[in-house]
């Protein structure tokens, strides 16, 4: 009775799982809305739908901690700008003890239509700095991660003044229906396995 005692008493606690969410972008007010930073937006719809308010800084980033379907849950926006965004990444999961399974990446992509958003568990940064940058710090690229159409752009303009500028007005409802399906896929994913969840978004 007492050895069974000792051993509940000195048991190590277990580690309590999280799930961390992750937007990339850019920080400050001249990158709002631009097509870089459509996964800032994603954040944003997940604290609104969550009830989870952005309030702490910190791992080089800005974050909320909250619960959903029992689980823990942070958002994460890195404020490192984009081409250093695994910084942040990997000092918040280092933290917090987070397993690359209960990780999900939100990011823009050239390669999908303006309201296409495609779910996936591993791939290549596809020349996107922020991804570049995340596999470089995690050693890995297999991590589940959401990617959303912005589409290339068209009369020999730059890619980097592209993605840095803004939504054309003809494409702001796709971009928000892509906004709030990508919200809608995070948080169907604090509910059940990501390959489940990418079945049924991916169509």
């Amino acid at each position: 009775m007492l050895r069974e005692l000792f051993n509940r008493w000195t048991k190590p606690k277990e580690r309590e799982k999280m799930k961390l969410i992750v937007g990339l972008g850019n920080p400050g007010k001249q990158y709002e809305k631009t097509r870089h930073n459509i996964g800032f937006e994603v954040i944003d719809e997940l604290a609104d739908k969550l009830s989870i308010p952005l309030n702490q800084s910190k791992f080089k980033g800005q974050f909320g901690m909250g619960f959903h379907n029992g689980k823990k849950v942070i958002l994460l926006k890195p404020l490192t700008y984009m081409n250093l965004s695994g910084e942040s990444i990997r000092a918040i999961m280092d933290y917090y003890e987070i397993d690359l399974e209960d990780l999900v990446i939100i990011y823009d992509d050239l390669d999908l239509p303006v309201g296409k958003i495609r779910l996936r568990q591993k791939g290549s940064a596809g020349g996107h700095n922020g991804i570049k940058s995340t596999v470089a710090h995690l050693g890995t690229q297999e991590f589940n991660r959401i990617r959303i159409g912005i589409d290339r752009p068209k009369n020999g303009m730059k890619v980097p003044d592209y993605v840095l500028g803004r939504f054309h007005e003809d494409e702001w409802e796709l971009t928000k229906e892509s906004v709030q399906k990508s919200a809608d896929a995070c948080i169907k994913w604090l509910e059940k396995p990501f390959l489940q969840v990418m079945n049924e978004f991916n169509q």
